[in-house]
Formats: structure tokens, sequence, C-alpha cells
């Protein structure tokens, strides 16, 4: 018994050890500043870093909808708490003036700032693929920015997720070298695409779901997400070729963020307003290439008709009331005025999740290039009950998506706010 003890103890020391070591930071890997901190960097190098910066969607998080660049951006809503995007201008203050390239590389690779660990709200565990080669670039092109002295807002998190320092142990758990794979290839257009939308773009941050300590579920990457009142779909091969995609229609929506089967909304329109559109047409196509794969599976044609015993009168009553002026009798929409209903990706989506939240709250008016426009559309929480608005949602999928009549009232009920 003594001797058991003594193991006992002697593992209960070790692993006190092992923590103490992990959580003072003498473990941290530590990397060499580079060429770019002697300033006097090239213009095409720092074009080349707002473009990576770009690539890598960093104004999403960084920048308020009226406010200065980069400056520090709106809260985001987590499970734990709300955290703001921080400031990453050179200002010595409140940015990242005084950091260094390798501190920079740092923070995208480790999720480690030179004062505190960061969150994984910042999607180093996608940005960890970033090169250094690419994160140096982006690096010179911020501190080639003006400063602004603009403080960070706090982070709104309750005990114990208010303590970054426990980041390290949630890294040592879920931090990883490198993503899964999401579809087949091996064709250069296909490295580069993996490269993009794996690091760079970070797609499986909204587009995988999420585990209870908030890491990614690596083995449903891209399998559609749970982050906002707007879900990520399924963006696998399978589940974009279940919804009618085909290389060109992504092709088109990631670079206009309209094609056939409808236009960017919700998070996504952020992404593609602030990032995907500027890709040049060679990262469009490679982005594309890595998301249905080599050999793209050929988009699966939308059954009709199936409606079962469902009497759809009353939904299709709401929709000639409410909707086809903007979408069109036929549901085939209008150019600049509302997306076709026919094909959309949202109705064809299996789960009613998104058709449901933007029946209810409405869509805000949208641009695109070219001098394309969606009106806004207004919600429909205030004049449809859980009853109508099942109702309109079951006409939908059924004349144009190809879905069951399957939404009842409590599913409409538990998305209302």
């Amino acid at each position: 018994m003594a001797s058991k003890k003594k193991i006992f103890g002697g593992v209960v020391i070790v692993a006190l050890v092992a923590a103490g070591l992990v959580f003072s930071g003498v473990l941290d890997s530590s990397y060499p500043t580079s060429d770019v901190d002697r300033g006097g960097n090239s213009l095409e190098l720092l074009a080349r870093g707002k473009y990576l910066a770009k690539a890598a969607d960093c104004t999403a998080c960084h920048t308020t909808r009226n406010g200065a660049l980069f400056a520090g951006g709106d809260a985001l809503d987590t499970p734990f708490g709300k955290i703001y995007g921080s400031n990453i201008t050179p200002d010595k203050e409140h940015g990242i003036g005084k950091w260094t390239s390798a501190d920079f590389y740092k923070a995208l690779h480790d999720g480690l700032a030179p004062d505190r660990s960061l969150y994984p709200a910042m999607p180093y565990t996608s940005y960890r693929g970033v090169t250094r080669e690419d994160s140096d670039a982006i690096f010179a092109y911020l501190q080639s920015l003006k400063p602004v002295a603009q403080p960070d807002r706090g982070n709104e998190f309750a005990f114990p997720f208010n303590l970054p320092i426990l980041m390290r142990g949630w890294n040592l758990l879920f931090l990883k070298n490198t993503l899964p794979d999401v579809s087949s290839g091996s064709s250069q257009e296909w490295v580069r695409g993996r490269y993009l939308s794996n690091a760079l773009g970070h797609c499986t941050e909204c587009h995988t779901p999420r585990g209870s300590m908030g890491q990614l579920n690596l083995g449903s990457t891209l399998a559609g997400g749970d982050l906002g009142d707007i879900k990520a779909p399924d963006i696998t091969p399978k589940g974009l070729a279940s919804r009618g995609w085909t290389p060109q229609d992504l092709r088109i929506f990631l670079s206009q963020g309209i094609a056939p089967q409808g236009s960017a909304f919700g998070e996504m329109f952020s992404a593609f307003h602030h990032s995907t559109q500027y890709l040049s047409p060679a990262d469009n196509k490679a982005m594309v290439a890595y998301l249905m794969g080599d050999m793209p599976l050929a988009p699966v044609a939308m059954p009709r008709a199936a409606a079962g015993n469902a009497d759809l009168t009353a939904g299709k009553l709401h929709y000639l009331a409410l909707c086809a002026a903007c979408h069109a009798a036929q549901g085939q929409g209008k150019p600049n005025v509302a997306v076709a209903m026919d094909g959309n990706t949202t109705v064809r989506n299996v789960d009613p999740h998104n058709l449901i939240a933007v029946m209810l709250r409405g869509i805000d008016e949208q641009k695109f290039p070219g001098n394309q426009a969606m009106q806004a559309m207004p919600g429909f929480a205030g004049k449809l009950n859980d009853r109508e608005m099942a109702d309109l949602a079951n006409y939908l999928r059924v004349s144009w998506g190809g879905q069951k009549a399957d939404v009842q009232p409590e599913a409409v009920k538990a998305l209302r706010k």
C-alpha cells in the first residue's frame, strides 16, 4: 500500500510540474525576427501583404462597421461570452506597433501574443497553417498603415473563461498542426486551394461544428457550423452537390456574391464583402477546386412534388401575399430585387434553420459588384404566427427545395427572440 501511495504521489508531482511548465510559458516556441522588421519594405511586398490580409479576412473581425480600418472589431458572440477583435494597427500603445514579425507569427501560429494567450475566436487553429513568408508580408503591410490610438474593448467572459492563461491548456488539447482534407485531389490548383481554404480563408472556423469546449470537431470538417443566428452550411463536396452547386456557380458566388443558388447573407456576406471577392481569378478557381475536389461530384437534380399528404394551400397564400411581389409568383426571383426561391441553396437545405431565421428577421439591403443589389427583405416575425410561418416554410421547401413539409410550429417558436 505504501508503495502505491508513493507511485501516486510521484505521478501527481510530475503532473503538477508539467502543468507548471506549460502554463509558465517556458516551453513556448520562439521564432527569429525577419528582414521586414528593418523597415523599408518594397511596395511589391506591401501589396502582397494587403492581398493576403484580404484573403485572410482580417477586416471582418478587426474593424467595426463605421470604424477605422483594423482599429478593433464588433462583438463576436460565443457560447462563453462576447469577444472583441483587437486593434492591429501599428499604434504602439493600443495596437501592434511594438510587435516584431516573430511576435506576429507566434500569434498566428501558436495563439500567443507577447502579453497574453489569445482566445481561439482569433482563428489561429487555422492560421497555424499560414507560412512564415506570408505572415511576414501581412505584418509588413499592417505596420505600413496609419496608427490608430484606439483602446481595445474588454472581452465579456464569466469566470473561469475570463482567464486567458487557460488557453494554454486548451491549445495543448486541441491545437493541431494540420486540418483534415475535405476533398480528394493532388493537382497544384487543389493544393493551393487547400492552403487558401484551410489556412488563410479559415473556412473551417465557421463551417465546422464545435464541441463543448469550443474545439473544432475535425471529424466533421466543413459539414456545417453553428456559431450564430445563421448557421454556416455544409460545404463538403457532397453537401454542395446535394444543393445543386457546380464549380462554375461556386466560383461566381465567391467572386460576385450572387449565383443561381442565391446570394451571400449573414456572416458569409461579410466574408464575401471583405475577402473572397478580392481573390485573384487563379485563387478563386483554386479554392473551388479544393472545396469540390479535383473530380467534383455532379450536382444533384432537385426532386419535385415531395409534398406527400401535406396541404400547402395556406403556405401558398402566405407566399402570394407577402413574398411573390419580390421573389415572383413562380419563385424565379427578380434581378436586383430578390433572389430566386426555385433551387435556392437555403430552400434546398435539409435543415430549415436558416430559412426560418431569414423569414423571421429578414435580410438587410445588400450591394454586390457590377451594380448588382438585393433589396432589403423584411422579417415576418410580427405578421405571421408560428403555424403560419411553418406553413410558408413548408410551401417553399416542397415547391422549390425538394424537401419534405416537415417544419413544425415548435421549430419556428424556438427561433423567435
